[in-house]
Protein backbone atom coordinates (compact mmCIF):
# COMPACT_ATOMS: atom_id res chain seq x y z
CA UNK A 1 0.00 0.00 0.00
CA UNK A 2 1.37 3.62 -1.13
CA UNK A 3 1.33 6.24 1.56
CA UNK A 4 1.38 9.61 1.01
CA UNK A 5 4.57 11.66 2.54
CA UNK A 6 2.65 14.88 3.30
CA UNK A 7 -0.35 13.46 4.05
CA UNK A 8 0.38 15.41 8.04
CA UNK A 9 1.24 18.60 6.00
CA UNK A 10 -1.76 18.63 4.12
CA UNK A 11 -3.70 17.86 7.02
CA UNK A 12 -1.93 20.89 8.99
CA UNK A 13 -3.17 23.14 6.45
CA UNK A 14 -6.63 22.09 5.92
CA UNK A 15 -6.52 23.01 9.86
CA UNK A 16 -5.25 26.47 9.76
CA UNK A 17 -7.88 27.15 6.82
CA UNK A 18 -10.31 26.38 9.31
CA UNK A 19 -8.93 27.81 12.01
CA UNK A 20 -8.60 31.09 9.89
CA UNK A 21 -12.83 30.29 8.86
CA UNK A 22 -13.47 29.87 12.85
CA UNK A 23 -11.64 32.96 14.01
CA UNK A 24 -13.40 35.00 10.36
CA UNK A 25 -16.60 33.10 11.74
CA UNK A 26 -16.34 34.66 15.22
CA UNK A 27 -15.36 38.36 14.20
CA UNK A 28 -18.77 38.40 12.00
CA UNK A 29 -20.16 37.33 15.06
CA UNK A 30 -18.54 39.38 17.55
CA UNK A 31 -18.96 42.19 15.50
CA UNK A 32 -21.97 41.94 13.78
CA UNK A 33 -20.65 42.70 10.49
CA UNK A 34 -20.09 40.46 7.81
CA UNK A 35 -18.03 41.72 5.61
CA UNK A 36 -14.87 42.56 7.89
CA UNK A 37 -12.13 43.06 5.51
CA UNK A 38 -11.42 43.39 1.37
CA UNK A 39 -10.98 39.94 0.77
CA UNK A 40 -13.89 38.38 2.26
CA UNK A 41 -16.29 39.91 -0.65
CA UNK A 42 -14.48 42.17 -2.42
CA UNK A 43 -17.69 43.63 -4.85
CA UNK A 44 -19.55 43.87 -1.00
CA UNK A 45 -16.95 46.31 -0.28
CA UNK A 46 -16.31 48.50 -2.78
CA UNK A 47 -20.33 48.98 -2.75
CA UNK A 48 -20.28 49.82 0.65
CA UNK A 49 -17.39 52.84 0.15
CA UNK A 50 -19.68 53.86 -2.07
CA UNK A 51 -22.75 53.91 -0.11
CA UNK A 52 -20.69 55.46 2.33
CA UNK A 53 -19.38 58.04 0.22
CA UNK A 54 -23.11 59.02 -0.54
CA UNK A 55 -23.59 58.85 2.54
CA UNK A 56 -21.30 61.64 3.76
CA UNK A 57 -22.31 63.79 0.56
CA UNK A 58 -25.69 63.93 2.04
CA UNK A 59 -24.77 64.85 5.82
CA UNK A 60 -22.26 67.31 4.55
CA UNK A 61 -25.32 69.09 2.24
CA UNK A 62 -27.65 68.78 5.53
CA UNK A 63 -25.33 70.21 7.65
CA UNK A 64 -24.75 73.25 5.33
CA UNK A 65 -28.40 73.44 4.37
CA UNK A 66 -28.86 73.92 8.09
CA UNK A 67 -26.60 77.07 8.11
CA UNK A 68 -28.10 78.42 4.87
CA UNK A 69 -31.53 78.02 6.09
CA UNK A 70 -31.05 80.72 8.79
CA UNK A 71 -29.22 82.76 6.68
CA UNK A 72 -32.31 82.92 4.53
CA UNK A 73 -34.77 83.45 6.90
CA UNK A 74 -33.12 86.16 8.67
CA UNK A 75 -32.69 88.12 4.79
CA UNK A 76 -36.05 87.08 4.56
CA UNK A 77 -37.74 88.57 7.70
CA UNK A 78 -34.97 91.75 7.07
CA UNK A 79 -36.65 92.09 3.76
CA UNK A 80 -39.99 91.90 5.51
CA UNK A 81 -39.48 94.49 7.73
CA UNK A 82 -38.30 96.49 4.95
CA UNK A 83 -41.19 96.24 3.44
CA UNK A 84 -43.37 97.01 6.31
CA UNK A 85 -41.09 100.68 6.69
CA UNK A 86 -41.54 101.77 3.39
CA UNK A 87 -45.02 101.32 3.82
CA UNK A 88 -44.55 103.39 6.40
CA UNK A 89 -42.55 106.10 4.85
CA UNK A 90 -45.19 106.17 1.49
CA UNK A 91 -47.81 106.74 3.82
CA UNK A 92 -45.84 109.75 5.00
CA UNK A 93 -45.03 111.02 2.05
CA UNK A 94 -48.65 110.85 1.03
CA UNK A 95 -49.79 112.87 4.39
CA UNK A 96 -46.95 115.74 3.40
CA UNK A 97 -48.28 116.05 -0.27
CA UNK A 98 -52.00 116.97 0.55
CA UNK A 99 -51.68 120.61 0.57
CA UNK A 100 -52.71 121.13 3.70
CA UNK A 101 -49.40 120.94 6.25
CA UNK A 102 -47.23 123.89 6.66
CA UNK A 103 -43.68 124.09 6.79
CA UNK A 104 -43.14 122.20 10.07
CA UNK A 105 -45.25 119.50 9.65
CA UNK A 106 -43.46 119.22 6.82
CA UNK A 107 -40.00 118.93 8.84
CA UNK A 108 -41.45 116.28 11.38
CA UNK A 109 -42.21 113.71 8.41
CA UNK A 110 -38.72 114.56 6.89
CA UNK A 111 -37.59 113.62 10.15
CA UNK A 112 -39.42 110.25 10.59
CA UNK A 113 -38.51 109.36 6.85
CA UNK A 114 -35.17 110.06 7.53
CA UNK A 115 -35.59 107.86 10.77
CA UNK A 116 -37.10 105.24 8.75
CA UNK A 117 -34.21 105.62 5.91
CA UNK A 118 -32.08 104.97 9.18
CA UNK A 119 -33.73 101.76 10.11
CA UNK A 120 -33.81 100.48 6.21
CA UNK A 121 -29.69 100.94 6.29
CA UNK A 122 -29.38 98.52 9.28
CA UNK A 123 -31.64 96.10 7.82
CA UNK A 124 -29.74 96.31 4.60
CA UNK A 125 -26.26 95.58 6.62
CA UNK A 126 -28.20 92.64 8.36
CA UNK A 127 -25.82 89.97 9.45
CA UNK A 128 -25.95 86.13 10.15
CA UNK A 129 -23.61 84.18 11.98
CA UNK A 130 -20.73 87.38 11.53
CA UNK A 131 -21.44 87.48 7.65
CA UNK A 132 -23.58 90.76 6.43
CA UNK A 133 -26.43 88.66 4.07
CA UNK A 134 -26.67 91.78 1.24
CA UNK A 135 -23.39 92.01 0.59
CA UNK A 136 -23.08 89.47 -2.49
CA UNK A 137 -19.96 87.46 -1.52
CA UNK A 138 -18.10 90.52 0.10
CA UNK A 139 -19.64 89.66 3.39
CA UNK A 140 -16.83 90.29 5.88
CA UNK A 141 -18.40 94.29 5.80
CA UNK A 142 -20.99 96.14 5.88
CA UNK A 143 -22.40 96.40 2.21
CA UNK A 144 -24.28 100.40 2.77
CA UNK A 145 -23.24 103.23 4.12
CA UNK A 146 -24.98 106.80 4.67
CA UNK A 147 -23.43 110.18 4.09
CA UNK A 148 -24.74 113.82 4.86
CA UNK A 149 -22.15 115.66 3.62
CA UNK A 150 -24.57 116.79 0.65
CA UNK A 151 -28.02 117.10 0.35
CA UNK A 152 -29.85 115.35 -0.62
CA UNK A 153 -27.85 112.39 1.33
CA UNK A 154 -26.29 109.50 -0.61
CA UNK A 155 -25.47 106.01 0.74
CA UNK A 156 -23.21 103.83 -0.68
CA UNK A 157 -22.90 100.40 -1.86
CA UNK A 158 -19.46 98.64 -0.95
CA UNK A 159 -20.52 95.07 -1.49
CA UNK A 160 -20.00 92.90 -4.34
CA UNK A 161 -22.54 91.88 -6.80
CA UNK A 162 -21.64 87.99 -6.86
CA UNK A 163 -24.23 85.49 -5.75
CA UNK A 164 -23.70 82.13 -3.67
CA UNK A 165 -25.18 78.58 -4.57
CA UNK A 166 -25.25 75.66 -2.89
CA UNK A 167 -25.41 72.29 -5.07
CA UNK A 168 -27.51 69.75 -3.71
CA UNK A 169 -25.71 66.20 -3.94
CA UNK A 170 -27.98 65.47 -6.57
CA UNK A 171 -26.30 68.81 -8.66
CA UNK A 172 -29.01 71.02 -8.32
CA UNK A 173 -28.12 74.74 -7.78
CA UNK A 174 -29.89 76.44 -5.31
CA UNK A 175 -29.21 80.71 -4.87
CA UNK A 176 -28.66 81.68 -1.67
CA UNK A 177 -28.27 85.63 -1.79
CA UNK A 178 -29.67 88.66 -3.26
CA UNK A 179 -26.86 91.19 -3.44
CA UNK A 180 -28.12 94.60 -1.39
CA UNK A 181 -27.35 96.79 -4.43
CA UNK A 182 -30.39 94.59 -6.65
CA UNK A 183 -32.20 95.06 -4.00
CA UNK A 184 -31.64 99.02 -2.42
CA UNK A 185 -30.62 100.38 -5.83
CA UNK A 186 -31.96 98.52 -8.59
CA UNK A 187 -32.46 100.81 -11.58
CA UNK A 188 -33.45 104.33 -11.73
CA UNK A 189 -36.95 104.27 -10.20
CA UNK A 190 -36.33 101.09 -8.58
CA UNK A 191 -33.45 102.64 -5.74
CA UNK A 192 -35.27 102.45 -2.45
CA UNK A 193 -32.04 105.16 -0.60
CA UNK A 194 -32.00 107.36 -3.84
CA UNK A 195 -36.05 107.62 -2.78
CA UNK A 196 -36.13 108.41 0.31
CA UNK A 197 -33.06 110.40 0.65
CA UNK A 198 -35.14 112.86 -2.18
CA UNK A 199 -38.27 113.21 -0.22
CA UNK A 200 -36.03 113.89 3.35
CA UNK A 201 -34.66 116.77 1.66
CA UNK A 202 -38.02 117.51 -0.19
CA UNK A 203 -39.68 118.21 3.10
CA UNK A 204 -36.86 119.92 5.01
CA UNK A 205 -36.29 122.44 1.93
CA UNK A 206 -37.72 125.57 2.77
CA UNK A 207 -39.11 125.93 -1.11
CA UNK A 208 -41.26 123.43 -0.98
CA UNK A 209 -41.92 121.70 -4.50
CA UNK A 210 -45.21 119.23 -4.37
CA UNK A 211 -44.61 117.99 -8.26
CA UNK A 212 -40.83 117.01 -7.05
CA UNK A 213 -42.33 115.68 -3.59
CA UNK A 214 -45.42 113.52 -5.50
CA UNK A 215 -42.51 112.44 -8.20
CA UNK A 216 -40.77 111.03 -5.71
CA UNK A 217 -43.28 109.31 -4.06
CA UNK A 218 -44.26 107.90 -7.02
CA UNK A 219 -40.29 106.50 -6.97
CA UNK A 220 -40.58 105.28 -3.51
CA UNK A 221 -43.76 103.28 -4.44
CA UNK A 222 -42.25 101.62 -7.12
CA UNK A 223 -39.50 100.86 -4.98
CA UNK A 224 -41.33 99.11 -2.93
CA UNK A 225 -42.76 96.84 -5.31
CA UNK A 226 -38.82 95.94 -6.57
CA UNK A 227 -37.73 95.22 -3.11
CA UNK A 228 -41.00 92.95 -2.49
CA UNK A 229 -40.11 91.45 -6.16
CA UNK A 230 -37.17 90.45 -4.93
CA UNK A 231 -38.16 89.15 -1.45
CA UNK A 232 -39.90 86.25 -3.61
CA UNK A 233 -36.32 85.28 -4.77
CA UNK A 234 -35.29 84.28 -1.27
CA UNK A 235 -38.66 82.60 -0.83
CA UNK A 236 -38.18 80.15 -3.47
CA UNK A 237 -34.72 79.67 -2.65
CA UNK A 238 -36.36 78.43 0.58
CA UNK A 239 -38.69 76.47 -0.80
CA UNK A 240 -36.24 74.65 -2.87
CA UNK A 241 -33.77 74.21 0.24
CA UNK A 242 -36.62 72.73 2.32
CA UNK A 243 -37.56 70.35 -0.64
CA UNK A 244 -33.80 69.30 -1.25
CA UNK A 245 -33.11 68.30 2.29
CA UNK A 246 -36.39 66.52 2.88
CA UNK A 247 -35.19 64.26 -0.32
CA UNK A 248 -31.48 64.18 0.79
CA UNK A 249 -32.82 63.26 4.06
CA UNK A 250 -35.17 60.51 2.69
CA UNK A 251 -32.01 59.23 0.50
CA UNK A 252 -30.15 59.31 3.59
CA UNK A 253 -32.56 56.87 5.53
CA UNK A 254 -32.56 54.43 2.01
CA UNK A 255 -28.72 54.35 1.90
CA UNK A 256 -28.13 53.92 5.43
CA UNK A 257 -30.58 50.30 5.28
CA UNK A 258 -29.26 49.13 2.14
CA UNK A 259 -25.35 49.50 3.74
CA UNK A 260 -26.53 48.25 6.77
CA UNK A 261 -28.42 44.94 4.77
CA UNK A 262 -24.93 45.07 2.78
CA UNK A 263 -22.81 44.48 5.60
CA UNK A 264 -24.63 43.00 8.58
CA UNK A 265 -23.73 39.76 9.49
CA UNK A 266 -26.74 37.16 9.34
CA UNK A 267 -26.26 35.53 12.78
CA UNK A 268 -28.22 32.45 12.48
CA UNK A 269 -26.22 31.27 9.56
CA UNK A 270 -22.99 32.22 10.96
CA UNK A 271 -23.92 30.58 14.34
CA UNK A 272 -24.63 26.87 12.47
CA UNK A 273 -21.66 27.92 9.66
CA UNK A 274 -18.81 28.41 13.47
CA UNK A 275 -20.37 25.40 14.79
CA UNK A 276 -19.47 23.26 11.64
CA UNK A 277 -16.03 25.20 11.60
CA UNK A 278 -15.27 24.34 15.08
CA UNK A 279 -16.44 20.55 14.55
CA UNK A 280 -14.73 20.69 11.65
CA UNK A 281 -11.17 21.97 13.61
CA UNK A 282 -11.48 19.65 16.29
CA UNK A 283 -12.13 16.64 13.95
CA UNK A 284 -8.45 17.78 12.10
CA UNK A 285 -6.86 18.50 15.68
CA UNK A 286 -7.82 15.06 16.97
CA UNK A 287 -6.41 13.46 13.85
CA UNK A 288 -3.14 14.89 13.73
CA UNK A 289 -2.72 14.06 17.38
CA UNK A 290 -3.34 10.68 16.96
CA UNK A 291 -1.11 10.63 13.57
CA UNK A 292 1.86 12.75 15.45
CA UNK A 293 2.37 9.73 18.09
CA UNK A 294 3.94 6.23 16.97
CA UNK A 295 4.92 5.33 13.34
CA UNK A 296 2.75 5.78 10.62
CA UNK A 297 3.18 1.84 9.62
CA UNK A 298 1.34 1.25 13.06
CA UNK A 299 -1.77 3.32 11.99
CA UNK A 300 -2.00 0.87 8.56
CA UNK A 301 -4.37 -1.81 8.66
CA UNK A 302 -3.39 -5.64 9.16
Amino acid sequence: MRVDPTYINNLVSALDQSQATTQQLSSQLSSGVRVTSLSIDPLAAGENVRLLNQMQQDDSFTQSASLVTGQLQVGDSALGQVVTQLIEAVSLATSANNGTMNASNRLSISNQIAGIRGEILTLANSSYLGQYIFAGTASSSAPFSLSNVTSPSTVTYNGDQNLNYLETPGGQKIQLNVPGNQIFDGVGANSVFAALNNLVADYSSPTFNASTAIADTQALGTALSYVSQQRVTLDNSMTQLTSASSAVSAEHTQLTAAQTNLMQADIAKISTQLALSTTQQSALESVIAKLGSGSLFDRLPG
